[in-house]
């Protein structure tokens, strides 16, 4: 079965590259110059995957990113020379998948795609499930398996923050500015001993969490 992957990429000469490669593993490449071009493509045809750079003409990378998060669930991987490690956590956090730094291997490239399609078909395939956590603003309550999880307020504001950003990474500092309860920066230690309690509370494994995952470099993401 052939692969078909969008890819948003102003540098034709390594496009090229990329293409005539993964050519060779039944992965065919649509490749466009002007990012706005490619995002239209997005609406027009069926792809499997997306490869985004993110030093484009006219747009940032990290605009398509969030654009194109906000209307599909494309698996999307960032493709960039742009070393910045702000850039790499940002990109996560809109949505991207995974992010390979300029120059690469093609071959790596190659595995970086296999692995995430590999992930986001076992993620299709999963049966449909219930809701396991219910956030109720209006009563300030939230419901694990159905039954009323007793919280403290902190513990209340960052789990249903995290809830709200539910498959995203966050950062340390954007939940300590989005609790009224940690409202400082030097709270950083705080934050990890409610995450601690959070995750008893859902009956997890510190060491193999199921659902309140550690993004090293970054901070939680909650994965439901």
């Amino acid at each position: 079965m052939n692969i078909k992957i969008l890819m948003i990429e102003d540098d034709t000469e390594l496009a090229q590259l990329l293409s005539n490669f993964l050519l060779k593993y039944n992965i065919l490449v649509e490749n466009y110059e002007d990012p706005y071009l490619g995002i239209s493509a997005l609406d027009i045809g069926k792809y499997d995957l997306l490869i985004l750079d993110l030093s484009l003409p006219g747009m940032d990378g990290l605009d398509i990113c969030k654009e194109v998060r906000e209307r599909s669930t494309i698996p999307i991987i960032i493709s960039s020379a742009r070393s910045d490690v702000d850039d790499k956590i940002l990109g996560l956090m809109l949505g991207a998948d995974d992010y390979l730094p300029k120059p690469y291997e093609p071959k790596e490239l190659h595995a970086r795609i296999i692995s995430v399609l590999r992930r986001y078909q076992r993620d299709l395939n999963a049966p449909e499930k219930k809701e396991i956590l219910i956030l109720n603003k209006d009563a300030m309550s939230i419901k694990f398996n159905e039954v009323v999880l007793h919280l403290t307020k902190a513990e209340y504001e960052i789990l249903s923050y995290l809830i709200e950003k539910k498959n995203c990474a966050v950062s340390r500092v954007e939940l300590i500015n989005n609790s009224l309860s940690l409202d400082d920066e030097k709270e950083s230690r705080s934050l990890d001993v409610i995450v601690s309690r959070l995750r008893q509370k859902l009956g997890e494994n510190s060491k193999e969490p199921k659902y309140i995952h550690s993004i090293r470099g970054i901070g939680y993401r909650l994965q439901i």
